[in-house]
């Protein structure tokens, strides 16, 4: 077996195989290799550089004793797939579901995730989103403190595990996006620095040192990332990345690292003959994320909306605090749901400045959008997630908007489990500032910070789903009205129109109500906890409510926090 590694600075490297170490040979750019016929599937290795080590493969496959042990070998060719006829999914027209594998089950593996695709089937999910799988120090993380990055967290199931959960997925009909982090990495069991450049020396946000994308060094640790890309959607057979943080990412290079992934996927995706989606979580309102490299732009499939987000929570919660400020009026729940952004050029008053660009000419699926999400209930102190009248409602305009909308775990029910910030750092350091660190971060947000310490496993164990409550009337009634919204979706294609310029919406300046014509279907929302009446045409024909509306002469009067969708007789 040929094993190889980037260690530009070294004068000496040698792999450490089974407790025997062997000479490695230089080779070009920093590359060193060595041949070691006698290694194989499931062999411990590490490297050692100028005698210090043996530090984990920055490319391992597999840590099998976590982010402090070795590497072992792992042989992709060993898997057998099943999933031959699948031929991938496209996100336009798609529902997305957000999950993280620990919580989502109490198990909190791959395997017992698959145990609840029908559920997922049944709901009517096009595309499951994985938040991060890579390798985190102690047992229970959010994944964004990960390492290892080509690796999968043993504690889900392994290399193996992930595969057979996306093996599962492609035979339900679901194909499967992984949240992967390319901003940072997590500041325990991360070993890159002795073999290289790999960081730029600054600290790039909250949550560590930003990469090296454009200094001395950083063709190389480009490549880095770029292979992990490639790795997931080619190995592992998945069918999209989520990019973590993208503005976070710090590159002045003429091609930007985004740019250039989303050329090589294209590749790829011509190679494999199936769609691949990039998907950029990003907060800086900028229209070229999305726009084709031909045009200019990053070349990305889509990317997270979060003004869609904060119009849909202000006008369902009433909360205005923080960001929520700016969209606290129901005209700005008008304006998204026309343009894709609110601040498209806009003063932010939680920034103090001008914010963002129009979204001209941009189809809606390109936004992916939420009611929540992980970072939406998790950076809350209590981890809260909206009560079911709230979600009826948001569910209800999000479900009928032009954008690619996504649901968060438990969201479908109304789970009453919080969703918190964990984490479980080995260093006595990182773990007892931990709590502190996520209060600095959220300064200014408008939070009495009072939050449990993410530490404890407590914290941890409170944030798992309950299914048992899906046996409650009031939960099983929210998931049908979720499983009849996303059905009427896919089966009317006024719904799921991506064109933003085909919209009209009207709101009641008074912020009680608002009515949003998707051609010739009408979606009518009250917000407000007294009936109103409003006008309408001879006759209608209703398709959904959550709650019984009636018409009469005075128009269609629409009881308290109640939405509708009707189309007009002609």
């Amino acid at each position: 077996m040929i094993f190889e590694v980037w260690a530009p600075r070294a004068t000496v490297v040698e792999v450490e195989v089974q407790g025997t170490r062997h000479p490695m040979r230089p080779g070009q750019q920093g590359w060193w290799s060595a041949d070691v016929p006698a290694a194989g599937h499931g062999d411990r290795y590490g490297f050692v550089l100028d005698g210090d080590g043996p530090y984990p493969d920055p490319r391992s496959r597999r840590q099998p004793e976590g982010v402090f042990g070795p590497s072992a070998v792992y042989d992709h060719a060993r898997f057998t797939w099943s999933d031959h006829e699948w031929t991938g999914r496209d996100l336009r027209g798609s529902v997305i579901y957000e999950l993280h594998v620990g919580t989502f089950t109490t198990e909190g593996t791959f395997e017992a995730a698959v145990e609840k695709l029908d559920h997922l089937v049944e709901l009517g999910v096009d595309l499951v989103e994985l938040m991060p799988v890579a390798p985190v120090p102690g047992g229970r993380n959010w994944g964004y403190d990960g390492v290892d990055l080509y690796a999968v967290n043993e504690t889900y199931g392994g290399p193996d595990g992930l595969k057979s959960f996306v093996d599962a997925c492609h035979r339900a009909g679901i194909g499967v996006i992984l949240d992967v982090v390319y901003n940072h990495l997590g500041p325990s069991g991360n070993f890159l620095h002795p073999f290289g450049p790999y960081f730029g020396g600054f600290a790039g946000s909250y949550w560590g040192e930003a990469v090296n994308l454009d200094g001395p060094g950083s063709d190389q640790v480009r490549r880095y990332f770029i292979d992990n890309a490639l790795q997931w959607l080619r190995d592992y057979h998945a069918d999209g990345l989520r990019l973590d943080a993208v503005h976070a990412l710090h590159d002045s290079r003429a091609r930007h690292l985004l740019a250039e992934l989303s050329a090589e996927v294209d590749a790829l995706a011509c190679s494999v003959g199936r769609p691949l989606s990039l998907i950029a979580e990003s907060d800086l309102n900028d229209p070229r994320m999305v726009r084709s490299l031909e045009a200019g732009g990053m070349g990305m499939t889509a990317q997270w909306d979060d003004d869609v987000h904060h119009a849909l929570h202000a006008a369902v919660s009433g909360e205005s605090h923080g960001y929520y400020a700016d969209f606290a009026d129901i005209s700005a729940l008008a304006k998204v749901l026309t343009g894709g952004v609110f601040h498209d050029g806009t003063h932010s008053s939680f920034r103090g400045r001008a914010h963002g660009l129009p979204y001209t000419g941009i189809a809606g699926y390109r936004l992916v959008c939420c009611l929540q999400n992980h970072d939406q209930i998790g950076n809350r102190p209590r981890g809260d997630r909206l009560p079911v009248t709230a979600l009826k409602l948001g569910a209800g305009l999000l479900l009928t908007s032009p954008f690619t909308p996504m649901l968060f775990m438990g969201e479908e029910w109304g789970a009453r489990t919080p969703f918190l910030f964990f984490s479980d750092h080995v260093e006595p350091g990182l773990r007892a500032g931990e709590a502190a660190r996520r209060q600095r971060e959220f300064e200014g947000f408008g939070h009495d910070w009072d939050a449990p310490d993410p530490s404890e496993e407590e914290t941890f164990l409170r944030s798992k789903l309950d299914w048992s409550e899906l046996k409650d009337e009031e939960h099983w009634s929210l998931l049908c009205w979720y499983r009849d919204l996303v059905a009427l979706r896919k089966a009317l294609p006024e719904l799921s129109d991506p064109r933003l310029d085909r919209i009209r919406v009207e709101a009641d300046p008074l912020g009680k109500w608002l009515v949003m014509w998707r051609s010739s279907l009408c979606v009518t929302v009250n917000f407000c906890p007294d009936s109103v009446t409003l006008p309408l045409p001879d006759g209608v024909v209703l398709l959904a409510s959550d709650d019984p509306v009636s018409a009469g002469q005075d128009g269609l009067r629409v009881p308290g926090q109640t939405m509708v969708i009707y189309r007009p007789v002609i």
